[in-house]
């Protein structure tokens, strides 16, 4: 798979230059699109998610881009999917920290021509049953489109993330980009814009047991 990170400057930036990629996935940061206002959207006074599809359609691709979605005041750090000039849906984070945006509602997979698609927003990386979740839906790899990255806590998480729950992590960032590997390594990591990066996954499965107290079950009767 091979995958083109775009973790500077706008989406009309970089269809204004003519950057033209060859690439199965282009993933986007949050300074991608920027606010979304879906009342606005619906009234064709912008155009950003159709800019997002027309651009998948052009190169014949998977975009996946951040944003921050305005449902009337409610704002959510949201991930807009398309595929081949069709909108497959917008994904926002579940965990809102501390009310700087509104909670979203649930996760999802997109079913697209390059793999099970698993999406995870911002700062959802912070919580592990969001990847653990993604990866029991059966994604074959994980994106997270992501804002301004503080420090390296969110490489660490991504690292982790891909090795517990046997899922690679693609992460873009404002100012960097990486793919966290399965084996828990990063095997992919730049500050650049564009950025291509070659990726083979690997899938692989475990029979892991535990044994545990709980769950109750009255002995059967005898007949």
């Amino acid at each position: 798979m091979r995958i083109c990170f775009v973790s500077r400057g706008n989406l009309g930036a970089f269809i204004k230059n003519g950057k033209e990629v060859d690439a199965d996935l282009v993933l986007c940061g949050f300074q991608s699109l920027g606010e979304v206002s879906y009342e606005r959207e619906l009234k064709e006074e912008t155009r950003f998610f159709e800019s997002v599809a027309a651009l998948s359609r052009r190169l014949e691709t998977v975009v996946v881009c951040g944003c921050v979605t305005d449902t009337k005041g409610f704002k959510r750090k949201s991930a807009v999917v398309a595929e081949n000039g069709r909108l497959l849906g917008v994904s926002d984070m579940l965990n809102a920290v501390d009310g700087e945006v509104t909670s979203g509602a649930s996760l999802r997979v997109y079913e697209t021509s390059i793999g099970r698609l698993g999406v995870m927003v911002a700062e959802d990386l912070y919580f592990p049953e969001v990847a653990k979740s993604l990866s029991l839906c059966g994604s074959d790899f994980i994106v997270c489109p992501y804002g301004v990255v503080e420090n390296t806590v969110e490489s660490v998480l991504a690292r982790s993330h891909a090795f517990c729950y046997g899922v690679p992590v693609f992460f873009c960032g404002v100012g960097y980009a990486s793919i966290a590997a399965v084996d828990g390594t990063v095997s992919f990591a730049t500050p650049v814009s564009p950025a291509i990066a070659d990726f083979q996954g690997v899938k692989e499965y475990h029979l892991v047991e535990t044994r545990r107290r709980g769950f109750y079950r009255p002995p059967k009767k005898a007949y």
